[in-house]
């Protein structure tokens, strides 16, 4: 779709990438912002329409499709890491990384498909991660959420073709954000590079973007042996 001119309601947009994505929608052009955010007074980009959502209530998403009733683009960013393991890790962890990743960003999409088909089509934007392919335990209940988010965004494609909204895919590795403080700077992808290079493939109408090396690395040996993705594994019998 042609950015110039869309309604764009980006999740997450007080902060981190989310803010980058809502930066350079103004920059291209777009007609409006909307930046949401659990609680709107933490967006302080100039230029956008702070909306409050909480993407795991499903009666906020609800208000906040009421209050965009302009949107062309959906863009579904907000997300969290806990770091919790699947086998001994706190239940609640891993639930919250499922209702956020998969049941949020589905909630949101929901909300907002009939409100993109009814101002004539559009698209949606999910942030993944390399971590929706490849999968470790320091990051279990991310993984588990982002690997159904995967497959979430492969078939709500499917769904809303015949509505006319292109549904992208992004996959990144590491970004230099507050959720990946911890992580090593020369690790670390600038995230007004990932906002732009996700922009482009909207644009182009992308089915997926895949944007660093590391993602690219991953998703290339994803037809070959699991050993190539878990070096630790026992060697096949």
């Amino acid at each position: 779709m042609d950015i110039k001119n869309a309604v764009a309601v980006v999740t997450g947009a007080n902060r981190g990438l989310g803010r980058h994505l809502a930066a350079q929608l103004l920059e291209r052009g777009a007609a409006k912002v909307y930046a949401a955010a659990r609680k709107p007074s933490s967006v302080d980009l100039p230029g956008v329409v702070p909306l409050e959502m909480d993407i795991t209530d499903v009666f906020s998403v609800e208000r906040a499709a009421e209050a965009a009733p302009d949107a062309t683009l959906l863009i579904n960013n907000a997300g969290i890491s806990t770091h919790v393991g699947l086998v001994a890790g706190d239940i609640s962890d891993i639930r919250l990384e499922m209702e956020t990743h998969f049941f949020g960003s589905l909630n949101v999409t929901r909300a907002f498909a009939p409100v993109i088909t009814a101002n004539g089509g559009g698209a949606v934007l999910n942030i993944l991660s390399v971590l929706s392919w490849a999968h470790f335990p320091n990051y279990g209940g991310y993984s588990a959420a982002k690997a159904a988010e995967l497959a979430m965004t492969n078939v709500t494609r499917q769904e809303l073709a015949p509505s006319g909204i292109d549904v992208t895919a992004l996959h990144v590795g590491y970004m230099d954000t507050d959720m990946a403080d911890y992580v090593p700077g020369s690790d670390k992808i600038d995230p007004a590079r990932v906002a732009g290079l996700a922009l482009d493939g909207i644009q182009s109408r992308a089915l997926e973007v895949v944007v660093d090396e590391k993602s690219r690395a991953v998703r290339a040996a994803l037809s070959g042996d699991l050993s190539n993705l878990y070096p630790g594994l026992p060697a096949e019998r």
